[in-house]
Parts: C-alpha cells; sequence; structure tokens
C-alpha cells in the first residue's frame, strides 16, 4: 500500500521524535521536531512516568489513524524501546470499536494485518483484553502481542470485580521467573499474577485511539500502574494536555482525495460568540436554499465546545 504524502510524513516525524528523543530527551525532541502550528510548544510530561514518550497525532477523521498506528508499532520498537517484539497495549474509547479494531487487525486478508505480519516476520499475536489468559511464557518473547482494549478495562477506581487486577491461574506460567515488584498492585489476597502486573512488567507500548476521551486525573492514575514504554495518541480531537506532536490538516486530506467533498475554510473573527453567530447566520441561509431543492435537505452546523472550566463551555454554547 502506497502511503499519502501527509502520512508519510506523520511517520517520519513520529521516527525523527522518537530518535531524539532517546538521546536529549523528550523536551527537547518535541521542541525540535513538533510540526503542529496553533498547539502547545511545551511538552508536558506524563506524571512520575516523565521518561515516558507521550505525544499525540493529531489526524482528521478518515485520514488513517489505525494504518498510522499499526506502522508506529515498529517504529517505536526499533527507534526507542529496542525490542525485537514489543508488547502492545492498543485502547479504544468503546466496545463497538473494540470489536472493529480486532477485526481489522486480526483479518489476514486486511492490509492492517498484512503490515503487522511483514514488519514482524509473521510473529503476531492479536488478542482481546477478555482473552488475556491464552498469554504464554514465550510469546512475550518471540511475537509481537498487541491486546486491544477499552480504557474502562483498567480504570482504578473500579479494580473490584476487573478481572485485570486479579491474580489468575493461567498466567502462572508467564510469571515463573517474574518475582513480585515493588510497583505491583496485590489483590485480596496478595498475589501479583495479574494480567494488570504482567503488563506493567513488561512496559507496553500504549496506543491510544480518541485521546480526548482519557484526559483525566484517574487516566494518569492508570497510566502510573502500567508503565508503558511510550504512549502514541492517535485524534482528531486533542485533549488540553496533549502533546500535539503533528497536526494533519483536512485540506491535506483533500489534496490527497481522501475527502471527497467539496470544503471551504474560512476564518470569521477571534470572537467565540461573533463566530458562533455567524454559523447561526449561514446556517439559516443554507436552510432557505435548501426549501428550493426538489429533495429534501437539512443543513447541519456542529459546535464543539469546551470543557467546563473554560469561558466557552458547553452551558454557554448552548445558551
Amino acid at each position: 500500500m502506497q502511503l499519502k504524502k501527509y502520512q508519510a510524513r506523520t511517520l517520519k516525524i513520529l521516527s525523527d521524535f522518537l530518535i531524539d528523543a532517546k538521546i536529549i530527551g523528550n523536551e527537547k525532541a518535541f521542541e525540535k521536531f513538533q510540526d503542529a502550528q496553533g498547539y502547545n510548544p511545551d511538552y508536558q510530561p506524563l506524571r512520575n512516568l516523565e521518561n515516558v514518550p507521550y505525544i499525540c497525532l493529531r489526524l482528521p477523521t478518515g485520514g488513517g489513524k489505525t494504518l498510522i498506528g499499526t506502522q508506529a508499532i515498529k517504529l517505536v520498537a526499533e527507534n526507542f524501546v529496542e525490542k525485537d517484539f514489543p508488547f502492545v497495549l492498543w485502547l479504544v474509547p468503546s466496545n463497538e470499536i473494540r470489536q472493529q479494531t480486532l477485526k481489522v487487525l486480526s483479518n489476514p486478508n486486511n492490509f492492517y494485518s498484512q503490515i503487522l505480519y511483514k514488519n514482524f516476520k509473521g510473529r503476531v499475536n492479536i488478542f482481546d483484553v477478555a482473552d488475556f489468559r491464552r498469554l504464554r511464557p514465550q510469546d512475550l518473547t518471540q511475537a509481537l502481542n498487541i491486546c486491544v482494549a477499552t480504557f474502562q478495562s483498567f480504570k482504578v477506581e473500579d479494580r473490584e470485580g476487573r478481572k485485570v487486577y486479579q491474580a489468575d491461574e493461567e498466567l502462572g506460567a508467564c510469571f515463573t521467573k517474574i518475582p513480585c515488584q515493588n510497583y505491583f498492585v496485590l489483590d485480596e489476597k496478595g498475589r501479583y499474577e495479574s494480567f494488570a502486573n504482567l503488563i506493567s512488567y513488561v512496559r507496553p507500548l500504549m496506543v491510544v485511539d480518541e485521546a480526548h476521551n482519557y484526559s483525566t486525573d484517574l487516566s494518569f492514575d492508570v497510566t502510573k500502574i502500567l508503565r508503558p514504554s511510550a504512549v502514541i495518541e492517535l485524534t482528531a480531537t486533542h485533549a488540553s494536555n496533549s502533546n500535539v506532536l503533528l497536526k494533519v490538516t483536512a485540506e491535506e486530506l483533500h489534496r490527497e482525495e481522501m475527502i471527497k467533498l467539496p470544503i471551504i475554510l474560512g476564518e470569521v473573527s477571534d470572537s467565540p460568540e461573533k463566530t458562533l453567530d455567524f454559523a447561526l447566520q449561514r446556517r439559516a441561509e443554507l436552510e432557505k436554499i435548501s426549501l428550493s431543492e426538489s429533495e429534501y435537505i437539512r443543513p447541519i452546523a456542529l459546535y464543539q465546545a469546551e470543557n467546563i472550566r473554560s469561558c466557552f463551555h458547553r452551558e454557554k454554547v448552548i445558551k
């Protein structure tokens, strides 16, 4: 599959960042390679994991986030963690997307799966978080492992009943040569042979789809427990604390014929209120035009509000 120009650029910048981050640190590498005009140039490290690369690749919907994610795995393996077969925790926002992601990554006829098999010489193990009991010791060193899960699967606040935090006899063989670590989470009986502890020991690459869903203190607590070796966010809507390394615009997708509809972009005002008024007026004008069409057309206006702490939050937009 031939990469689009913006996809190749995204992977090149990611690779350059990872190579330099290992030598000069995340902050300096981020400052050197950031290609995201209008976004915060100051690198914000993960709390208690300051040495872990934590970056966001912002691609519009339809820009190929899954493709970038599959290609990024080998880049991280070669340029940062220096492992032939890394462990990947691929986090998605919902169970529906979890099933979709599992399907495309594990289907041998799908080009995402073909990329993985080519990059890792056919040694690929893709599984759902509910199937972690199938892991064997040899899998951890002799194959690429990708566990697809929702972030909710690892919520610390609801640990009781969460199987990932419970010791499991089926994982006993994986822990034969792994002594209890001071960062392990013990169950109610003081046992540590859990999937979450196994993940924290192998230091996974964390690929986060639609990362703005996880930008809370709770998310940082989970990250601290799982101890990722690197975190790559793939999103069309970044969170306020994301380190946006690269921004791909809708115009770039349009040039590559990834978007077939005409796109007309314009900046109305630096005032959110005036911009909102213009959008309301423009939608009303389009609705009048649509009444003359033979088929029913309903113009739609979408508004993106900030969180409640912002001066332009949801309640204000609705009002």
